[in-house]
């Protein structure tokens, strides 16, 4: 493949943080603040060290194996879960906790899934590389002379498995297999710059990635469908306030759970983008919401059916 790589192209959008709108959807992830908290803290060390190294010098004097040992790791956490789990909305929204903790802005580069060409000899190797290159050179611009970064990028690779799936795969075509080494290679070259940067991948089939990848994260977490906890979490921040009593809410939350045979319950996308909505619209414009209706309505919504391995 020739020719000049557009970088507009490779990028879906740039979003920058602090952000304020970022910081609203970040705090509407209810359920996920174990995930938000560790996220936020692995990125932080990632992406600036000095703030790890001020902590050993405060607590640790002298003490530097376990710091290094940190800092060693490659810049890359895997988000991996089922469909509808908060992955991608989390990966988008993260940069305002970490831009504010770590007291720099932050950029995010979510990669486009245009980087993996259109099957040209060499299309999609050059795409990914230019990808990370430019990634790596916006880095360096950033790295501060005492220590502390001044500012940071998160690359965020959504549908992760569709750019790193396994070269173990028989079928794996040669273009899909060369993509894959490249997509190592910029890991390995960002790590070694030791740029304030780092990767996030999102991916609802962890077993499809590449073996070589999953051992150069530094943090794989899994995301599950919300348990009754959460759902409760989620159901009461929004109908609480118009009046469900609880019985009323932990009606609904059996409604979204595992019922009737079903195997599954509702994933957070379910709750939010599906089921809220529909009972505003079964309501607007001329009634309230009813507890009743809406209990009837969750009982015959079907939720997203979970994503199977091998199954398109």
């Amino acid at each position: 493949m020739t020719g000049t790589v557009n970088i507009d192209q490779l990028f879906e959008r740039r979003i920058s943080y602090p952000d304020v709108t970022a910081r609203e959807r970040l705090a509407q992830l209810v359920g996920l603040d174990d995930n938000k908290s560790r996220l936020t803290k692995i990125l932080g060390l990632l992406i600036n060290p000095a703030g790890l190294e001020a902590w050993a010098r405060k607590h640790h004097v002298g003490q530097t194996a376990i710091v290094d040992t940190v800092l060693r790791r490659p810049p890359l956490v895997v988000l991996a879960g089922d469909v509808g789990s908060g992955k991608t909305e989390l990966a988008e929204t993260i940069g305002d906790a970490v831009a504010r903790q770590e007291d720099i802005d932050i950029t995010l580069l979510p990669l486009s899934l245009s980087s993996r060409g259109q099957g040209r000899v060499g299309e999609m190797t050059q795409l990914l590389s230019t990808a990370f290159d430019y990634t790596l050179s916006e880095a360096m611009k950033l790295k501060g002379s005492t220590g502390k970064a001044r500012g940071g990028l998160i690359l965020l690779v959504d549908e992760a498995d569709a750019l790193a799936q396994s070269r173990e795969a028989a079928q794996m075509h040669h273009e899909d297999r060369a993509g894959v080494n490249a997509f190592i290679r910029g890991i390995d070259t960002i790590a070694n710059a030791r740029v304030p940067a780092a990767i996030i991948m999102c991916s609802n089939r962890l077993g499809a990635l590449d073996p070589a990848v999953k051992r150069r994260a530094a943090d794989i977490m899994a995301f599950s469908r919300p348990n009754e906890v959460q759902r409760l979490s989620v159901l009461q921040r929004s109908l609480g306030e118009l009046g469900f009593s609880q019985p009323d809410l932990n009606q609904l939350v059996a409604a979204t759970g595992q019922m009737n045979g079903r195997a599954y319950g509702f994933t957070f996308s379910d709750l939010t983008q599906r089921l809220l909505p529909t009972l505003v619209l079964d309501a607007y414009p001329n009634k309230p919401i009813d507890p009743k209706r809406a209990i009837e309505i969750a009982r015959g919504m079907e939720p997203t059916p979970p994503f199977r391995e091998g199954v398109s």
